[in-house]
């Protein structure tokens, strides 16, 4: 019997992202008229409603638009910066070691991690507000209308957000997330259940205190936040408890604002976020991949493996060597991306000799995604993060501030080390593909260290093996972020067992979909088709 005739129109704009309920506020915005950066912003805001763990208005942020109504191709980073009072000393006496895992520093009685003293000045509303002053064209005060919405009629806990608090990472060196949700009274109210364990799947979490915190941001722009009445609560609730951020701190964070690095591959241009953020390392594993016939060797065999791993652990070696924060040290991006560097690495790879990478360190997996983009070729992607969170919540705001500083190294003269105003490496990765001057592709991902292996591993699936993006974000992905090799679940036995055989060690990751949760939108033809990583709770709208 014929297949039946597809009955519903294609999609002419879309929006994908790991949270059902933040996906419905942007596709609310793009029916109501709202272009692909509204409905992205509608999204975000709402995103630090429902899942207030991975992040929100006192997080930071990527941001890569392109509009070819106005020539704009730019990405805003909002990383936060270290307040003026930081010192790289400030932590060298405590200084335990890393964490386990790669990601952050372990400091005596978790001060890095825990309370004031580990926020940075956030970044992620000034980002939102600059990027909508450009280009928004929905009143400002519309974007947070969803938002508001469920912080004050609720929203059920999830599968992932349950999971977030209820993690429990003290055997990697850090806290656990029930410890940061009950560190203010405030987070034990709205998070925690009276017996002190955090509230189970399907129940009810209400949050008036942000609507009404939202609401004052609606009303009086990103202004309140930094230089208004939300501010003074920031700063009296740091000086309450010895934290550094101070009034002139917020007042004065600026985004960096620079044009995308442009990498090509195969024919195509990758539009990347220039360091701190991990673009230039994705880039560098593709040029350095396009050296390779990858489809003769077939998709996610042991020889493919092997060649995909190795520029995975080359890259990650030269992030650790060499990218940081531009404004406090010379990034060598255009060496590392270049042909001559790319032919070197891939010749490394043939001879067979191996990358020793002790492990790679980089921020952990508490991030979130959106892609969108609308009828008249507007394209966005953001990913955002409160990175650990710190448990901050300002008494009567409803919100959490960020504890990035947890990923500056605390000990003085290294490329991570604290500094006044100085932003630390994140793997955050919002990526668009150019087709000559036409996007074809916009992604990006939560999770750590891995963001930037999975995002090369989706660019791999949809520009090599001509996936789309649903079957190029469902693939089974493994990474190469240490020694080690660590596996999908769905990667047979008889390819781990292969690559033992050629002298590697795997570690199998229990889980099904592993590896950061790769979510985009690709534009084939035009026509907007989405993926959404299925680890996460999120899927893709079109309109």
């Amino acid at each position: 019997m014929p297949r039946p005739a597809r009955r519903l129109p294609p999609p002419r704009a879309m929006i994908v992202a790991p949270q059902p309920e933040a996906v419905e506020a942007g596709a609310a915005m793009l029916a109501a008229g709202g272009n692909a950066l509204d409905a992205t912003l509608a999204c975000a805001f709402t995103q630090g409603v429902v899942d207030p763990m991975m992040c929100g208005i006192g997080g930071i942020a990527t941001l890569q638009v392109f509009d070819p109504k106005s020539g704009t191709h730019q990405v805003l980073n909002g990383l936060g910066t270290c307040p003026a009072g930081a010192r790289p000393e400030m932590w060298a006496a405590d200084f335990l070691g890393e964490c386990s895992d790669g990601f952050g520093y372990r400091v005596r009685n978790y001060a890095n991690e825990l309370g004031p003293l580990a926020v940075t000045v956030p970044g992620a509303l000034r980002v939102f507000a600059d990027a909508h002053a450009a280009l928004g064209r929905t009143e400002w005060a519309k974007l947070f209308d969803a938002a508001i919405g469920f912080a004050e009629e609720g929203w059920i806990i999830r599968p992932h957000v349950h999971a977030m608090f209820t993690m429990d990472e003290r055997p990697y060196g850090r806290l656990s997330y029930a410890e940061k949700l009950g560190y203010t009274e405030d987070g034990r109210a709205l998070y925690l259940r009276p017996d002190g364990t955090p509230k189970r799947l399907g129940e009810a979490v209400r949050n008036p205190a942000l609507g009404a915190t939202l609401a004052r941001i609606a009303g009086g722009g990103a202004a309140e936040f930094y230089a208004g009445g939300i501010a003074r609560e920031i700063v009296k609730a740091m000086e309450a408890k010895g934290g550094l951020i101070t009034a002139a701190d917020l007042a004065g964070f600026r985004p960096a604002i620079s044009a995308p690095l442009l990498v090509p591959y195969r024919g195509y241009t990758l539009a990347l976020p220039e360091p701190p953020a991990g673009g230039v390392v994705v880039g560098e594993m593709l040029r350095i991949l396009e050296r390779f016939d990858l489809v003769t060797l077939g998709h996610n065999t042991p020889a493919y493996i092997q060649v995909v791993a190795e520029a995975m652990k080359i890259a990650g070696i030269d992030k650790e060597a060499h990218v940081g924060d531009p404004a406090f040290q010379e990034v060598p991006v255009a060496r590392l991306l270049s042909d001559a560097y790319a032919d070197d690495c891939a010749a490394r790879i043939r001879r067979g000799e191996r990358a020793s990478l002790s492990r790679a360190m980089s921020d952990p997996p508490n991030t979130t995604h959106v892609s969108c983009v609308d009828a008249d070729g507007m394209v966005v992607s953001l990913t955002h993060t409160l990175a650990v969170p710190s448990g901050v919540i300002p008494p009567g705001t409803g919100f959490m501030l960020n504890g990035a500083m947890n990923w500056m190294d605390p000990r003085p003269g290294r490329a991570g080390s604290i500094a006044p105003g100085k932003r630390r490496y994140s793997s955050m990765t919002p990526s668009l593909v150019l087709e000559g001057a036409r996007p074809v592709a916009t992604l990006g991902a939560p999770g750590g260290a891995w963001i930037t292996v999975a995002v090369a591993q989706v660019l791999l699936n949809l520009l090599d093996w001509g996936m789309g993006m649903q079957e190029a974000v469902m693939a089974p992905r493994f990474s190469a972020t240490s020694e080690t090799i660590d596996l999908s679940n769905r990667i047979p036995r008889a390819t781990e067992k292969a690559l033992h055989a050629m002298g590697y060690a795997t570690k199998r990751s229990y889980q099904s979909y592993a590896f950061a949760g790769v979510h985009g939108i690709s534009l084939w033809d035009g026509v907007p088709e989405g993926g959404a990583d299925p680890q996460r709770d999120g899927y893709a709208a079109g309109i």
